[in-house]
């Protein structure tokens, strides 16, 4: 199993199910957020991955997001930024 290495150090188990509903609050369809879910997994499995970072899961999820659609990639970074009081797209740039 997958292991995510959150923010805080802690680590948990990559589940799908999360970034299909991350996906899904871009206002993406669950078609694409299914797909994107998959292809973020499969990516991580074909780099030979066991543990990923929060931040390198989310850079992963956004890019196949932006080639999905750039509202549903900009509606993600503005959730960030008014919700979570987090700044992603310059997180990601550094």
């Amino acid at each position: 199993m997958l292991k995510v290495v959150k923010r805080s150090g802690k680590e948990e188990d990559l589940i799908f199910e999360k970034i299909v509903v991350s996906v899904l609050k871009t206002g993406a369809p669950i078609e694409v957020a299914r797909k994107i879910a998959f292809m973020t997994i499969g990516k991580l499995h074909i780099d030979g991955k066991e543990k990923v970072t929060a931040k390198e899961l989310t850079s992963i999820i956004l890019g196949f997001l932006k080639k999905e659609g750039e509202e549903w990639y900009r509606n993600w970074i503005i959730y960030d930024k008014i919700i979570k009081k987090r700044e992603t797209e310059k997180e990601l740039a550094s």
